[in-house]
């Protein structure tokens, strides 16, 4: 039982012209919009409370939502005033739901169907501060990759380049006292800005593998592939 942050904000720039009225997280795959495939497995995994951060057409999504809420989720929905970046709509959601016990972040335009069990059991050393997946590759020369020492402790973002690695998962698990460190700037990324935040002020931050699907519907050809996705791992 947890609460997930899911970040649905984001503008879709890439794939705006095929779906120019709906926020990317609200296209249709299969059959229901991307949002609710991602509130399907994030209440499989466990979660009891959604809070979806919205931003870009917000009303499309809080529509959606009033009508059809998932059954066994609590939904609450966030609407950022402006563009505030990954971490600053982290930072103003969890404010806005008063946390008090560790948390999961995700995008809501991507997913990774893994199992979250093993980031969410290593939270209970109260020394650990956060965990965050990463998905192994072959070559992490198009997304840059985690620098981790050797106890799977996160050490920083690497540059692109050519090589096998861990690349971010964009999946996180937070304490709500790291919160704080969270600056107040707008807009405020989480690779950029809060994880060497969070490293400078000294927090404990884990990396867990996660050899598991993955899909991010921000371009026209992950869209296309976005429906056999869907019936692969989530139907």
């Amino acid at each position: 039982m947890f609460t997930v942050i899911l970040l649905a904000g984001g503008f879709g720039t890439r794939i705006r012209e095929l779906h120019p009225d709906v926020p990317k997280p609200m296209i249709p795959v299969a059959g229901r919009p991307f949002l609710e495939w991602a509130l399907r497995y994030w209440k499989r995994e466990g979660a009891t409370r959604a809070i979806v951060s919205l931003g870009h057409l917000a009303h499309v999504a809080e529509a959606y939502l009033q009508t059809r809420p998932p059954d066994g989720l609590e939904i609450l929905t966030v609407t950022e005033p402006h563009a505030m970046g990954t971490g600053g709509a982290v930072r103003f959601a969890a404010a806005r739901a008063a946390l008090s016990d560790p948390f999961a972040v995700a995008n809501a335009d991507s997913l990774i169907v893994a199992d979250t069990r093993p980031a969410r059991d290593c939270l209970r050393d109260t020394a650990i501060g956060g965990a965050l997946l990463g998905v192994p590759v072959p070559d992490t020369s198009r997304y840059g990759s985690l620098a981790i020492s050797p106890d799977s402790r996160l050490l920083g973002f690497r540059e692109k380049q050519p090589g096998a690695g861990l690349i971010n998962a964009g999946v996180y698990f937070f304490r709500p006292r790291l919160l704080p460190l969270f600056a107040e700037k707008t807009p405020l990324s989480m690779e950029v800005d809060v994880f060497p935040a969070l490293l400078a002020a000294g927090a404990r931050l884990h990396v867990l593998p996660a050899d598991a699907p993955f899909l991010d519907i921000g371009t026209p050809e992950s869209l296309r592939e976005a429906g056999e996705f869907v019936r692969r791992n989530l139907e």
